[in-house]
Order: structure tokens, then sequence, then C-alpha cells
């Protein structure tokens, strides 16, 4: 009773609020309130081998499965989230998302892998950034599902800079070497899930996946 009274009264003063909408959380609800939660436009690619996704990965990579969340739309819920974990120093946002879609997944046919790896930040956008948030997806994700994230194996050697204006080509010829995994080994005949946190053109998840199928086992 009495923690309930003094989180209330912390409230009055640093309110937390939802990243989404920006409303008051309620003492039940983590970082998305439930309403947000409910109107997320999830796309259910889990659900379907064959999505968008995949088909646009087709053909570049060898890969099991692929699949995303929910759709980006400006204006909308997910770009709120995505400005909060981005920009607004929000990690738990990331987070929040990552056990959402884990739940998601684990009751899916989804076939679970063996190891985590979130796409790497290099270390000078790190060091700017504080936080990676696809790492803090992929720690989200690992939660639910029980599975080691690995964050320190895939590194990001060359700083790229932003990709939002470079064409598709553009894209994957800035980042065709821009990754090196560092301890092949502990990776062999593991199967592994790469999480990035905006899919557009594929071109870092493909730079990354051909990186890692380049390991032996």
């Amino acid at each position: 009773m009495f923690t309930n009274f003094l989180q209330d009264f912390i409230s009055l003063f640093f309110p937390n609020l939802c990243a989404a909408c920006g409303t008051n959380l309620f003492n039940n609800e983590q970082v998305i309130c439930t309403n947000c939660i409910y109107h997320l436009p999830v796309t259910n690619f889990h659900n379907d081998l064959e999505n968008r996704l995949s088909k646009q990965l087709w053909g570049r990579f060898t890969f099991e499965q692929a699949s995303s969340f929910v759709y980006f739309r400006k204006g909308g819920r997910v770009q709120n989230i995505m400005h909060q974990l981005k920009y607004n120093k929000r990690p738990e946002a990331g987070y929040r998302m990552g056990q959402l879609y884990a739940r998601a997944l684990k009751n899916s046919k989804w076939v679970l892998p063996d190891l985590i790896i979130p796409v790497p930040l290099h270390p000078a956008k790190l060091r700017k950034r504080e936080y990676n948030q696809s790492e803090k997806i992929a720690e989200g994700m690992a939660s639910v599902l029980m599975i080691p994230m690995v964050p320190d194996n895939l590194v990001r050697t060359v700083n790229t800079g932003t990709q939002t204006k470079k064409s598709r080509f553009e894209r994957y010829e800035n980042l065709a070497s821009a990754f090196t995994c560092r301890f092949p080994d502990v990776l062999t005949e593991k199967h592994i899930l790469v999480v990035d946190d905006v899919f557009t053109t594929g071109a870092t998840l493909e730079a990354c996946s051909i990186v890692l199928l380049e390991i032996e086992g």
C-alpha cells in the first residue's frame, strides 16, 4: 500500500509516460500502455514463411526465416516508439518491443534459434548514442525466449554514416565490408537470429548475414 502511494507521489513529479502516445502509464503497465499495444500495426509475418519481407530478401543470401514485428507509418505509434528509442534516451522502449514480439514468436510455428545477435553499431556511433537500439530489442527478445543474446561477437568496423538517402545498391556497396566476426568458433553450427531495429532495403541484414554465413559449419 505504502509502495503504491510512493509510486503515485513520485509520478506527480516524474511521470511515467507511454513511449507511443505520451499518456501516463498505470502501475501495471510497462513503457507502452495497454491501448497502444492493442493498436500496434502488427504484421503477423511470423505466421507466413512467404511474407513480403522474406520475398524482399530471396536470392540475396541464405536464410531459414525472416520477419518483422510491426509496420512503420509516419505519425503513428511505431514512429513515436522508435523516436523515443533512438533519439530520446529511452532504451526500455526497444526492450519492451522485443518482449512483445518474442511472445508472438513463442506462440507461433517459428523455429527458435540457438543465439540472438543484434546488428552492431560502430563504436563512434555507440559512444554518441550511449546504447545500441537493436541490442535493446534483442535483449527483450532474449528475456522472453530464454535464449542467449551475444552482443560483442559481430562488430562493425566501418562507420558508414546514415543510410537513409542511399539507394539499395548504394547501401549494399557501403556495407559490403563493414562487419566482421571476432570469435567465429563460438557460432559454428548455431542457428542464429539477427535482429535489426528498422528494415528498409535489407542491406544491413544482408551484410551481417553474409559475414555469419562465411563461418564454416
